[in-house]
Formats: structure tokens, sequence, C-alpha cells
């Protein structure tokens, strides 16, 4: 997308479409990005396949939460029947267009798993009491049977509504679908909610098999929503930058994401101080284990770049109304959001891998950049079809008459 973007949505009766001109462009700048970031996991992999295998995992996981937190995102708007969001709802689906391609970003996962889960995967894990007891759980076959469910749910999910949402634009009862979209989000929320879970406790902290934490899917949950609300705010910052937007999507919208972001911002923090205070104040050592790895030389201060990267520094900058209505002010917020994200699912990743202290490599840049690329495709194929906003839905005006007081 350049300088060619049309200035086509001015109004509900608009219809903001790119040209078959710009839609190839879209598509080539995200099948670009798919082959430099694959290129680069190649050459991370023929390097050092151990370390590409944890690496790789943490890519993983960035993209495919910040792809659940859209989805979840989209279904709550509908369950609530928000009409501040009509627009930018819009830009989520397509950011729930990376579900589908989780499949295929997950063969390299499933390729080294032996290596991930070595504990509970190689003979340790028969020889372990501890492990040996939840071998019912953590086998392969099983695990590989639940990530399969995950996908098909998370895929089928992503496709119906957004393949919804784009009938809505063109049909003639319109109210019927919002209805319809509303009562299929109510259950979705469940499915998505349990999968996510449970796709955290097998991806993540099956890594360490003997360590447990009950919050660990809504510390996830957390995270994920997060950085998709930082991903939506820089694709709207950069449509209303380039005049797609004049009333469908304005300061007013920009505030309320940045409202939601600063929101989320203080229940990541919550949640995560909830899990390592219980977790503190038991001092059970199956637990407690999990922060003394994190707390060993130069992980300490990876903890603390999460303590005042994740919450301090986002929070006070995103408290002033007028950061979140500013655009470099927000675009500047979102940003770091999504480096802290990653942060964090490097800091609940690899130091399975180095006990003694973070070495962050090329080879880490190698594990980001692959699903990256491809989730860079995925939502550059959503964003080059149909329109950029829902044209059809019955509450655009609402969203076009929203104002902050």
């Amino acid at each position: 997308m350049s300088k060619e973007l049309t200035h086509a949505a001015r109004g509900p009766q608009d219809i903001a479409k790119l040209t078959p001109e710009q839609a190839k462009k879209v598509v080539t700048f995200g099948a670009v990005a798919a082959v430099v970031g694959l290129a680069v996991a190649g050459a991370a992999f023929a390097a050092d396949k151990q370390r590409f295998a944890f690496s790789y995992l943490v890519g993983f996981m960035f993209v495919t939460t910040i792809g659940l937190g859209a989805l979840m995102f989209v279904l709550i708007q509908h369950v609530v029947r928000a009409g501040w969001s009509v627009g930018p709802r819009r830009q989520m689906e397509w950011i729930t267009g990376i579900l589908p391609w989780t499949v295929a970003l997950f063969v390299p996962v499933a390729m080294t798993a032996h290596t991930l889960y070595e504990e509970w995967m190689g003979p340790n894990g028969h020889t372990d009491k501890a492990i040996a007891k939840k071998l019912g759980y953590l086998n392969p076959s099983f695990f590989f049977t639940r990530a399969a469910v995950f996908f098909a749910a998370w895929a089928l999910l992503s496709w119906w509504f957004s393949k919804t949402s784009a009938a809505q634009d063109d049909a003639k009862k319109p109210g019927e679908i919002t209805l319809k979209m509303s009562a299929v989000s109510a259950p979705s929320i469940f499915v998505v909610g349990v999968t996510l879970t449970f796709a955290a406790f097998d991806w993540l902290m099956s890594l360490d098999p003997k360590w447990y934490s009950t919050i660990f899917g809504v510390y996830i949950f957390a995270g994920g929503f997060w950085s998709s609300l930082a991903l939506l705010a820089l694709v709207t910052l950069y449509l209303q930058g380039k005049g797609f937007f004049a009333k469908v999507s304005t300061v007013e919208h920009r505030h309320d994401i940045g409202k939601l972001l600063f929101g989320f911002t203080v229940f990541w923090a919550y949640i995560a101080f909830s899990q390592f205070f219980l977790i503190w104040y038991a001092n059970i050592p199956e637990e407690t284990i999990f922060f003394k790895h994190r707390w060993i030389d130069s992980w300490q201060t990876v903890s603390m770049t999460l303590l005042f990267g994740h919450f301090v520094i986002p929070f006070l900058w995103l408290l002033p109304r007028t950061i979140k209505r500013h655009k470099l002010g927000l675009g500047i917020a979102a940003a770091w959001c999504l480096v802290m994200h990653y942060v964090d699912m490097y800091w609940l990743v690899m130091p399975n891998l180095d006990h003694h202290g973070a070495h962050f490599t090329w080879i880490d840049l190698g594990g980001l950049l692959g699903p990256v690329g491809v989730a860079t495709l995925a939502i550059a194929l959503r964003a080059s079809k149909g329109n950029l906003f829902p044209v059809g839905d019955p509450r655009l005006p609402e969203a076009i008459r929203l104002q902050n007081l």
C-alpha cells in the first residue's frame, strides 16, 4: 500500500476498496516479507537446530497469540453489540487471518517437538515419577491431537466471521446477519478461551512439565489481546494517514483503541502480579522454580525489563488523554507494546534452553522473522479483498457519531 491508496471512505455509503493494482501491491509486499522471513529462518535452522527450535517457538507463539487476541476482539464486539468498533473490527478480521496459517507455521514446532519437550517426550518422562504421572495427558499422540483441534477451531471461527461480515456488506437484510454473528459469538468466546488455555499449557507450560500455574492461560490471553490492540493501532494509524477514513475511523476511534490498550496494560500487569504473588506466597518448590530460573544472571535483567517495559512505561505513556489521540504518541506506544510482547514470549520460552542467562543471537531473529513474514502475508491477503470497513453494518452510523467526552 502506497501513495496510490484511494480516498473513497467519506461516509457510510462509500465503499473503501483497494483497486486491483493496489491489492496486488499489498499481496506482493506480504509475499516478499514471507519469503525473506522464511529464508532467514531456514538459515537459522541450518546454523543451530537446537537453538532454532526454541527461537522459532517464540516467534510462533508471538504471531499466534496476536491472531487469537484479534479473534477475541471480534467476538467480544459482536457479543456486546458494540457500535464504536464497527470500523476497526474489519481490521481485526484481517489480523485473524493469521490463524488458518498457524497449521503450516506449527510444522517446524512439530518437527522439533522432541527437542523442545525432551523432558516428557524423552526417556526422562518415564523414569521421573513426577512427570510419569502426567503422561496420560503429556504424550505425543494426545499432544498432536489437541493441536489439530485447536487449529481447526481457530481457522473455522476466523473464516466464518470474516466471510459472514463480508457477506453483510451486500446483504438485503444486514440486521439479520448482525444478530446471527452476535448469537454465534457467545459460544465462540468459550471455545477460544478453552482452546487458548490448553494451547498455552501444551506449547509453553509443558516446556517445564513439573511447573504449573492455574492462571497461565489468562496470562497468555492478556498478552495476546494487548498485542493485537497494538497491531490494530498501527494499522489504523496507517490507514488514517493515507486518507482512507474521514468519518468511519477518526481521532475518536483512535482514542478508544488507545484506551483499550491502556486498560489491557493494567490487566496484563494484574494477572502477571497475581501469578507471581500466589507462587511467592505459597513457596512451593514445584512452582517457585519457574521464577528462580528467570532470576539467574542476565535473566534478572529481562525480568525487570518486563516489569518496566510491559507495564510501567506504557502505563505512564498512555495515561494522558492527549497521547491516546495523538498519531505519533499512540504509534510509539503500539510499536513498543509489540516489542514487549516478543520479550514476554522470549522470557517464557528461552530460559528452558539458556539456563544460565539470556543470550540473544541472530538465530533468535530468524525464529521470529519466519512466522512474522508468513503472518504479514496472511494479513495482506485478507486486506486485499473486500471493503476496508463493514459498509453494510446497521451500526455504522453509530460508529460515525462516536464522540469521547
